[in-house]
């Protein structure tokens, strides 16, 4: 595949969207021998800048941006530990970051074992670090002592300078190396630690450009984690008219209360307060921020160590076992479940329910395959009694919020074996035989899924392009008819009854419900590895396609997260002149390509997908060899919540706000 570098002409915000890179291949070169010269024996630092992924995650965007949160974590585990209360982030205008702190300053005494200043240790030594000092930290984040050495190898240059024992400190590396020695370069009261690096472009091929929003909407978390403590934001790419540059103050006083609040933003709330808990049980300290809204959709956040751990977990566990027992105990005893046919499962307690737990666990244990699932087993017994405790309190207390909460749950339970008879209808479908397929789908003749590719085209006339320009070997051709169904505003029966999210489930051969979990989606038959979202380059096709990520986030996210899904860049024009001619995929190459051309160049707009030929199609936006396809990535899942409820729910003011700001083209009703 050729990559081309292009403007993306539409932002899905907080999903991240990447250019897909293909895999590189083993040159015959290097198969042919395999003695015992071949093994390396790599010292830390060389390791990470070999294998950055096994340390960042990726070397793409997400990578980038994962160097800025290991660094700022330390200055985090400084304001834990009690030593810390101002963090500031400065994004500067060549792209590298500068984070300061008023911390107490990372130790520049001898080191015994090293024989060296303590801050060279820890900048250079993988695994270094106070953070497996118990004495030092009772609890840290980041990457467990290797966070910001990773940081320094993966840097074309990084700059430390120490405020501590009223002098300044400071030493300077090169792609993980040490300059010189830790040196005096002035004396000071104050304490803190200043770290700048700028990211290695021999690593990071991909992009150096960091992202204000993405940047945003950490330190905006971090906040909202850790109460009290104030995070600057400071983007110096950017100045405004009186001089300022770009940037945010994040600060919060009640901690995950605002936080939830703040997520809930853009849904109607079924009760006025927050239902809250802050203590510490066994040992554990815990902290829980829960709401009902109108919403069909159940939210749960949770954080160890400030750490999102999307794939659950003990703690988890622990918060649905608590919440359940007790909503349960007090609805039986409060006789409003005598009529109920059927009983109530703990899925209804959570419908409409936004939640954020957060603990704090000195030595956790991650499972899962992004290491991001908690293990211990001593936190979901900490966190259930402190969830059972706080809505026992909250239930006795608001008599008129604990019906109307009971209410919801038994709608939520009408509602979910309305549900239940729908999926059965979608899931008998979908394993039927091929003949069992939806009518409109054009199936590629590979069997392999790794191999397959399934295009959901917005409308029969771009579908019919399509198929007419396609590889029939591997990529398949399913035309969606107009909107689909916007689910954040839908009642579960009803996703499972529309007929082309049907279609959408049965083309893929995806189910509902494992052995474990009667909820979760089965993926071990699915037909195609990459889902490509092909709209039309305009508002409507954004609007298009942001439905169908909406469905994909609210019912079929794994298949998001296992990096199924891509969105197809169709070119905006052609600009064609005598025997010349080149596509364009923003206003800005197309000028840039008319600039070339000279005057009497010829402008096509493409309105639709509709508007090219199968040839055209075919050459732009579907050949791997030359297309370019973006990625959709979880971010950021908190944030991603609150975008598609902002964008697809019922709350209009905040929707007009982001859009007025973040458009680059639209026309707003007054």
């Amino acid at each position: 595949m050729k990559v081309l570098k292009r403007d993306a002409t539409s932002v899905f915000f907080a999903v991240k969207l990447e250019l897909n890179l293909i895999n590189n291949k083993m040159s015959e070169e290097n198969k042919k021998q395999y003695g015992a010269d071949s093994i390396q024996a790599l010292e830390g630092m060389e390791h990470v800048r070999m294998r950055p992924s096994m340390y960042i995650g990726d070397v793409g965007t997400r990578g980038l941006h994962h160097l800025v949160y290991e660094v700022v974590d330390n200055s985090i585990d400084e304001a834990l530990a009690g030593h810390c209360d101002n963090i500031t982030v400065t994004i500067n205008e060549d792209n590298s970051i500068t984070t300061e702190d008023d911390g107490r300053g990372i130790p520049v005494g001898l080191h015994k074992k090293e024989g060296v200043s303590a801050l060279e240790v820890v900048m250079t030594k993988i695994g270094a670090g106070g953070k497996f000092d118990k004495d030092s930290y009772k609890v840290s984040g980041g990457l467990h002592g290797v966070g910001v050495s990773c940081v320094n190898a993966l840097s074309e240059h990084l700059k430390a300078t120490v405020y501590r024992e009223g002098k300044i400190w400071e030493q300077e590396y090169e792609r993980g190396k040490t300059m010189y020695p830790v040196k005096v370069v002035g004396e000071s009261d104050k304490t803190g630690t200043i770290v700048t690096f700028k990211p290695d472009p021999q690593i990071f091929q991909q992009t150096l450009e960091y992202n204000y929003d993405t940047l945003a909407s950490r330190m905006r978390e971090l906040a909202y984690l850790n109460k009290g403590i104030t995070v600057h934001l400071i983007d110096r790419r950017n100045k405004k008219e009186d001089g300022s540059f770009e940037g945010e103050t994040f600060y919060s006083e009640e901690g995950l209360s605002e936080f939830v609040r703040f997520l809930d933003g853009n849904r109607e709330p079924l009760m006025n307060d927050v239902i809250s808990f802050e203590g510490e049980k066994n040992g554990v300290p815990v902290e829980v921020a829960m709401v009902y809204n109108t919403s069909y959709a159940e939210n749960l956040h949770s954080y160890v160590n400030n750490i999102n751990t999307h794939e659950g977990g003990t703690h988890l566990s622990g918060f649905r076992r608590g919440l359940t027992h007790t909503l349960k105990k007090y609805a039986d005893g409060s006789g409003m479940l005598d009529k109920l046919k059927f009983d109530i499962s703990g899925d209804d307690f959570r419908e409409g329910l936004t939640a954020i737990v957060s603990v704090k666990v000195a030595e956790p244990q991650f499972e899962g395959q992004t290491k991001t699932k908690l293990g211990n087993r001593e936190v979901s017994a900490s966190v259930s009694q402190a969830v059972s405790e706080m809505l026992t309190d909250y239930l006795e207390e608001h008599p008129d919020d604990a019906k109307t909460i009971v209410q919801k749950v038994i709608l939520a339970a009408q509602a979910r074996h309305a549900a239940q008879k729908a999926r059965e209808m979608v899931q008998r479908k979908t394993v039927m035989s091929i003949g069992g397929l939806p009518g409109k789908l054009s199936d590629c003749s590979e069997q392999d899924p790794e191999k397959c590719e399934l295009y959901l085209v917005e409308g029969d006339s771009a579908g019919g392009t399509a198929k007419a320009g396609r590889d029939r070997n591997f990529q398949a051709i399913l035309p969606l008819r107009g909107k689909i169904l916007n689910v954040e505003k839908a009642m579960q029966h009803k996703v499972f009854e529309n007929e082309e999210i049907k279609n959408i489930f049965t083309a893929l051969g995806v189910t509902i419900g494992t052995e474990e979990d009667p909820r979760a989606l089965n993926l071990s038959k699915l037909r195609y590895h990459k889902i490509v979202i092909m709209c039309d380059a305009d508002i409507d096709g954004s609007h298009i396609a942001t439905l169908i990520l909406t469905f994909f986030f609210r019912y079929m996210r794994e298949l998001v997260e296992n990096g199924h899904v891509y969105i197809a860049t169709p070119p905006l024009y052609l600009v064609k002149k005598g025997a010349k001619k080149q596509y364009a995929w923003s206003d800005k190459e197309r000028d840039a390509i008319i600039s070339e051309f000279g005057e009497n160049s010829k402008i096509q707009r493409y309105k639709g997908l509709g508007e090219m030929n199968a040839e055209q199609l075919w050459d732009t936006t579907m050949d791997p060899e030359f297309r370019t396809m973006r990625q959709v990535q979880i971010d950021n899942g908190t944030e991603a919540d609150r975008i598609f409820s902002m964008l697809m729910g019922d709350e209009v003011p905040p929707r007009r706000e982001f859009i007025e700001k973040n458009a680059i083209y639209a026309n707003i009703d007054a």
